[in-house]
């Protein structure tokens, strides 16, 4: 059985099989979505877009540079968890993941060559369980024009907040210049949104989220700050109400608020309405890690790798298996172009990635960045708990001791029913 912690990290499954044509064959699990139509068969990866663009054409580069190895793909819905809840339910499971260790040796590739980041997300037991590819996390995507109209301008640059006092402020004066809100906020439906915001700022003073694999804390004086801060945020109006993540999308593509904090892979799609004359994003697309608001700069985050099940192997897949990797980790700089951060130091220093648009503005969630301990399993089952009640918090549907407490109840009950 998959340990869950892995899934959500590692969140690509790969593993081999023989096939009656003398290739090695492996069988690779993914998300990203289906792009075959537009994309099948390309092999030019720099003329690819999107992750499932970027992803479609990788693999069929792999396989034509690789004529004695197939790449045979699966997509799954993301986050893949119902397929692999299938797969087990059909006594076809992909069995114990397994360090990666020699496959990354005999493939050339040093874990010291990892971001902090990205090195953290794959290390368990000092031994390492997947092939970095990415970190992503929330960033706050900017209206610089809106900010200049509000007057948090200074030169070319948005001026952030550094507490969570300025923060308020500068919200008020947002809206009291531009009649917008401040914060575009996807409370309905995106339980990450509000997990992230509750677990980053959490985190960034120093609270143990999960003091032992079986317990999380959130109901603390920490916590209830944190819950209370974004409370405000609603209350006060100083945020978008009642809208979902296309919702949120929409509001601020069309110009209908000043910030709004969600992922890395937004990067690509502002950026193109940020060059499309006549968009009210036009020339004014900017983008950062979020702001430190109390204590440490950090924030929490996630990334995607590849992990390899534990099964007998012969030679020559697991010489295939470090083949794949050795060529995922040269085309790393070409997963960034996604928006994701890229896993690979070399990759962060590379003046191709920094000449990306935004790129140099939101490297340093590379060394920032912080993702829950391994020893956490079923995460993403969590995240949907945690978010679902730091929402019912943030928008004043439950009490913020009595949502905190209910995260805490039902993440436990959970992680109790975990072997």
């Amino acid at each position: 059985m998959i340990r869950s912690a892995c899934v959500l990290l590692l969140a690509v499954a790969l593993a081999s099989c023989a096939r009656p044509d003398n290739k090695t064959h492996l069988y690779l699990q993914r998300f990203f979505g289906e792009c075959g139509a537009e994309y099948g068969g390309k092999t030019d990866i720099t003329a690819a877009e999107g992750e499932c663009g970027i992803i479609t054409t990788m693999i069929d580069r792999f396989n034509a540079e690789n004529p004695d190895i197939h790449i045979d793909v699966n997509v799954v819905a993301w986050p893949g968890y119902p397929q692999l809840t299938a797969q087990m339910a059909a006594r076809d499971p992909p069995d114990l993941v397994k360090a990666v260790d020699p496959y990354l040796k005999t493939a050339g590739i040093s874990p010291d060559s990892f971001t902090p980041a990205a090195r953290e997300g794959v290390t368990i037991g000092g031994h390492i369980y997947g092939l970095p590819w990415d970190t992503h996390g929330g960033l706050f995507h900017v209206n610089t024009a809106l900010f200049a109209k509000a007057g948090l301008m200074r030169g070319n640059e948005p001026v952030l907040p550094n507490t969570a006092g300025e923060l308020i402020a500068q919200a008020r004066q947002f809206e009291q210049r531009t009649g917008k809100p401040y914060v575009i906020q996807s409370n309905v439906g995106d339980t990450a949104f509000a997990a992230r915001n509750l677990y980053t700022y959490m985190m960034a003073q120093g609270a143990v989220l999960f003091p032992d694999p079986k317990h999380i804390r959130l109901n603390t004086p920490v916590g209830v700050q944190v819950a209370t801060f974004f409370r405000r945020i609603n209350a006060e109006r100083l945020g978008t109400q009642n809208m979902d993540t296309p919702g949120a999308i929409a509001a601020f593509v069309s110009g209908e608020g000043g910030i709004y904090p969600t992922g890395t892979w937004m990067i690509g799609s502002f950026q193109q309405e940020a060059e499309t004359p006549g968009r009210p994003l036009y020339k004014s697309y900017a983008v950062f890690p979020y702001p430190r608001l109390w204590g440490s700069h950090v924030e929490f985050v996630s990334g995607h790798s590849w992990i390899v099940p534990a099964r007998k192997r012969s030679a020559k897949q697991r010489e295939a298996i470090a083949r794949f990797f050795r060529f995922m980790a040269a085309h790393n700089y070409d997963w960034a172009r996604t928006g994701h951060i890229p896993a690979f130091k070399a990759v962060l220093d590379d003046p191709r990635f920094k000449a990306l648009p935004h790129r140099a503005d939101i490297a340093p969630l590379a060394s920032i960045g912080r993702p829950l301990p391994s020893y956490v399993q079923r995460q993403n089952a969590i995240e949907g708990i945690v978010g679902e009640e730091a929402a019912a918090a943030f928008t004043g549907q439950k009490t913020i001791p009595h949502a905190l407490s209910e995260a805490e109840r039902r993440v436990d009950d959970l992680l109790a029913e975990v072997d």
